[in-house]
């Protein structure tokens, strides 16, 4: 007897790749899987590139702020919800698995709707509005962080941490190398802002370009539209808008990385094992979670952290070379860091939704 479950989530990589590090293990154990996700968000593409079967539904973004498009984004959010139960009707799934962003939501409370068990996954320290509309109808709630049981239904919240793609932990130096050009002599500087980018962190690296070449080689990855032509031919510096199958090769050349301070790119950071400067989110632009992320990991010796209103030429650099020749104790700290195995714990629970 076949297995069907439906992977959801959106809007970053952050909300996508968890899910597809679950892949191999869900089709180990039989599952026929589907993807629903936004219309054309990042999501499609992944999960396409992935071989999913993918359908799009409508989604909207519920702001803390003022915008035009509050009065018109819940009526989307009303469309996706009957379109995912369409959908969901006619895949008939035995359970769904959310890793969050807005158009989680029409999905899992479609499901939730047509008495479909609903797993759903927070990765930040306190749940974000999408997960908090989601968690009411979820019947367990996975997190990365103890400090967020305290926010969850006791009898709902498990710790499990993040997926990690088994693949990212397959790079190697001498296909890194190959893929931006360097020398195997020079320390490389990996600086990432997610699937979207970070434009503040791209224009302070750009901006000290000369200052930090003098000891490391740049492997940018700068987000999507966010390329620099006039830096192409720069010896030492290389950017990329966003890498997937090349990102392994791209964490094994790295020796230190600088990084926004998203729970799923941290979690990665720890599991391979890279020194990190992580410069957070500010309140301005998010609703505090990054900055409470990041304390944590600096709390536990795994990162720097440098506060982006504290982000100059001087404070760049500083951190930087902090970091690099530092590095022995970053590794040491995460080395001890107790790892958990949260695929196989994620995949437990989705079974139990079958019995």
């Amino acid at each position: 007897m076949s297995k069907k479950i439906v992977l959801t989530g959106g809007g970053t990589a952050g909300h996508v790749t968890p899910n597809l590090a679950l892949l191999p293990e869900l089709k180990k154990s039989g599952f026929e899987i589907t993807y629903i996700g936004s219309k054309d968000g990042i999501e499609k593409r992944l999960a396409e590139e992935s071989g999913l079967t993918y359908y799009g539904v409508s989604t909207g973004k519920l702001r803390r702020y003022f915008d035009l498009k509050n009065f018109s984004d819940p009526f989307r959010i009303v469309n996706g919800f009957f379109e995912a139960k369409r959908l969901l009707k006619k895949i008939r799934p035995d359970v769904v698995f959310s890793k969050g962003g807005f158009v989680s939501v029409p999905v899992v409370r479609a499901a939730a709707a047509l008495n479909i068990p609903c797993i759903i996954h927070e990765s930040d320290m306190t749940p974000g509005l999408a997960n908090k509309l989601c968690i009411p109808v979820a019947k367990k709630v996975c997190c990365n962080f103890p400090e967020t049981m305290q926010y969850l239904p006791e009898d709902k919240a498990v710790l499990t941490g993040t997926p990690i793609r088994a693949e990212l932990l397959e790079g190697t130096m001498k296909n890194g190398l190959a893929l931006c050009g360097f020398s195997e002599y020079k320390p490389v500087l990996m600086v990432m802002g997610g699937s979207q980018g970070a434009k503040s962190i791209n224009a302070a690296i750009r901006s000290n370009l000369d200052d930090i070449l003098k000891d490391f080689q740049i492997l940018h990855l700068c987000g999507k539209g966010n390329l620099d032509p006039s830096l192409e031919s720069v010896n030492g510096y290389k950017q990329f808008e966003y890498l997937n199958e090349e990102l392994k090769d791209a964490f094994a050349v790295a020796d230190i990385v600088v990084s926004r301070a998203g729970a799923n790119a941290i979690c990665e950071l720890v599991t391979l094992k890279k020194p990190n400067v992580l410069i957070p989110l500010p309140t301005s632009g998010s609703r505090g979670d990054q900055l409470l992320n990041a304390a944590s990991f600096e709390a536990q010796g795994f990162s720097y952290v440098l506060k982006e209103e504290d982000l100059n030429k001087e404070t760049l650099l500083e951190a930087i070379h902090t970091v690099y020749c530092n590095r022995r104790s970053y590794l040491e700290a995460m080395g001890r860091s107790g790892q958990l195995q949260p695929i196989l714990t994620i995949l437990k629970l989705i079974n139990d939704q079958l019995l």
